[in-house]
């Protein structure tokens, strides 16, 4: 792994967590009196850890799959992140490489697990419900307009840089296609399934801390991943956690606080960060 993407990694993984923190804080005092248990939409212990297992097998099994759909069809592994995502540097992505990745994540982690668990729980069990609309509101407007100044001031203001016709098409895409290919898929496999069944066996503390957990364990064959060596492979899981499981953690916070796993596609996922950050890279690889 390169160093220069290792420092990057790094930066991202610090200001992510910072971020996180207090982000936490500002959803905490504006959910202290409405916060909904979550716990007991799901279903009973000896159920919800025979689902959990199932659905953890079921992602592991989806992961290595798509990376080796991904190596075989020439690309790079299929992950929950398409190559370049945050930090770019991964060229040649072809508009085909985008577009796979797309739709195997809306797939694989969105469409059959919901329309499996659509079957037996309905939408408020699965935490696709809003029980108090204006309170979803506040959080969203409030969590994103924080994390939209945070990120472009923290991150990369690279999308200021472009020019209108870039913005007017690179914007609704990026949107789409990581609303669809990376969005979605949390939503529905983390936030939607898994954060409450974790609600259930461990506590809302528990389900916060392993829902993080999850989700970075979801990005493990993230393009700039190398496991070739045991010393890659340590550095390259250890840069996964430190990424990706704070912003995991405050995004199955934001579902324990608010029941509704739709706040935090539209707060902290959808917008900011990826439209935000990776519409230069989405313009770049449609060559827009």
């Amino acid at each position: 792994m390169a160093q220069s993407y290792q420092i990057t990694l790094v930066e991202i993984g610090a200001s992510a967590g910072a971020e996180a923190v207090v982000l936490a804080l500002l959803v905490w005092a504006l959910t202290r009196h409405s916060a909904p248990d979550i716990a007991g939409r799901a279903p009973a212990v000896p159920t919800a850890r025979r689902e959990t297992i199932g659905v953890l097998a079921y992602g592991l099994t989806a992961q290595l799959l798509g990376a080796a759909i991904g190596i075989a069809l020439g690309w790079h592994p299929i992950s929950f992140h398409l190559a370049g995502t945050l930090i770019g540097g991964h060229e040649p992505i072809g508009i085909p490489e985008a577009l796979g990745w797309c739709a195997y994540n809306l797939t694989v982690y969105a469409v059959a697990p919901y329309l499996w668990f659509r079957r037996r729980y309905d939408r408020t069990a699965l935490c696709l419900r809003s029980s108090d609309r204006r309170r979803d509101l506040l959080v969203i407007g409030v969590v994103l307009a924080f994390s939209t100044v945070s990120q472009l001031v923290g991150l990369s203001a690279a999308i200021l840089a472009l020019d209108p016709r870039q913005l007017t098409l690179g914007i609704p895409l990026t949107f789409t296609l990581y609303l669809l290919g990376t969005g979605l898929p949390t939503l529905v496999f983390v936030q939607a399934i898994l954060v409450p069944r974790f609600a259930r066996l461990t506590g809302t503390s528990g389900a916060v801390l392993l829902g993080g957990l999850t989700y970075a364990a979801l990005h493990l064959g993230d393009a700039w991943a190398r496991f070739e060596t045991v010393e890659q492979a340590v550095t390259s899981i250890g840069l996964v956690l430190l990424v990706y499981t704070f912003p995991g953690m405050f995004k199955a916070f934001l579902t324990v606080r608010t029941g509704n796993a739709w706040v935090h596609l539209w707060a902290y996922h959808a917008i900011a960060p990826h439209t935000l950050i990776d519409t230069p890279w989405i313009v770049r690889v449609f060559r827009i």
